[in-house]
């Protein structure tokens, strides 16, 4: 079943995060499709801010990966695939230490690793509905 939110603005992400997180209270690894410029890394940040991750939520397009941590000084870890050319680039940083490890992984771009998802992923999709920012997002 797919769940679709509308979003007039990007300010107005916070209850749909905290809505992400409890539709999918089991599940750790969130990929997030959409395009450039579509809001994934804002959202992402709006859901590290429902985990209470008060670390600088930015996008790690050079470092490939960020780490940042929760309330509860846990692990959230959070991917940007989008400059790897290779599926063999996310083997050779050991994509599977951070999927299988129970802790969240937040992934931009993951169209270019679709085949090494889990399969209890959660797929969110981002996109412009609007000429003043609107967004529908989907899960």
């Amino acid at each position: 079943m797919t769940k679709v939110h509308r979003c007039p603005s990007l300010d107005r992400l916070a209850p749909i995060a905290a809505d992400l997180l409890q539709e999918h209270a089991d599940k750790r690894v969130f990929a997030f499709f959409g395009a450039m410029g579509a809001g994934k890394t804002t959202f992402i940040q709006a859901v590290c801010e429902v985990l209470g991750v008060t670390d600088k939520v930015t996008s790690p397009t050079f470092a490939i990966i960020n780490e940042y941590f929760d309330r509860n000084e846990q692990p959230v870890y959070h991917f940007d695939f989008y400059r790897i050319k290779h599926i063999i680039e996310a083997l050779d940083i050991g994509y599977e230490h951070y999927f299988f490890s129970g802790r969240y992984c937040f992934i931009e771009w993951p169209e270019k690793l679709i085949d090494l998802l889990p399969d209890k992923c959660v797929y969110v999709k981002i996109e412009e509905t609007g000429p003043d920012g609107e967004r529908e997002i989907s899960f």
